[in-house]
């Protein structure tokens, strides 16, 4: 569950970047340096747990960030993340920032699940139907999963559409099993 606190700062972050009409820019800049923060466990640790000095915290995520080129923009909110010790928010705001971009720029974020792998003139006929459904512009996560058999999983937001053979052979399974 996603804090007010979290909701706040990336509210405001948002409200700049749209000023700035640098909404993806400073989207990618904050998912990259948290996917850095996600991807090393002791860097994690360290910038997360309160026990470590500001000061120091603030340098390794300028020599960080001096390897990055990034914004001032953002430079300046990690920085104050930082400052105001919520720099352990950064994976909540960055996704409330991304839920305020994909809104503002009308977009849907798919995720699409198959048993092999599609071609792709299949993938754009998805993506130009999705779209249709939709009424926005849509962004595809594709995943292949052999579990499934064959078919398609699709998930948009909280809903989840299973057309996957292993999804309909627990069904024929299920509604045997009630008919004994």
């Amino acid at each position: 569950m996603i804090s007010n606190i979290s909701k706040r700062y990336a509210r405001a972050f948002f409200e700049i970047a749209e000023k700035d009409k640098k909404l993806e820019k400073y989207y990618t800049e904050l998912n990259k340096f948290s996917s850095i923060i996600a991807q090393n466990k002791a860097l994690e640790d360290f910038l997360f747990n309160p026990i470590f000095e500001q000061e120091n915290k603030k340098k390794v995520l300028e020599k960080i960030i001096s390897k990055l080129q990034f914004s001032g923009m953002t430079v300046n909110f990690l920085k104050l993340l930082v400052d105001k010790k919520r720099i352990d928010s950064l994976p909540d705001i960055e996704a409330c920032y991304r839920q305020l971009m994909d809104e503002a720029l009308k977009k849907v974020r798919i995720s699409l699940k198959t048993a092999f792998p599609l071609s792709r003139k299949l993938q754009d006929y998805i993506n130009s139907n999705m779209e249709k459904i939709t009424g926005r512009k849509v962004e595809i996560t594709m995943e292949t999963d052999p579990g499934l058999l064959g078919g398609i999983v699709i998930g948009i937001g909280d809903t989840l559409y299973d057309g996957s053979v292993k999804n309909q052979l627990n069904n024929m399974r299920n509604f045997l099993g009630e008919a004994r």
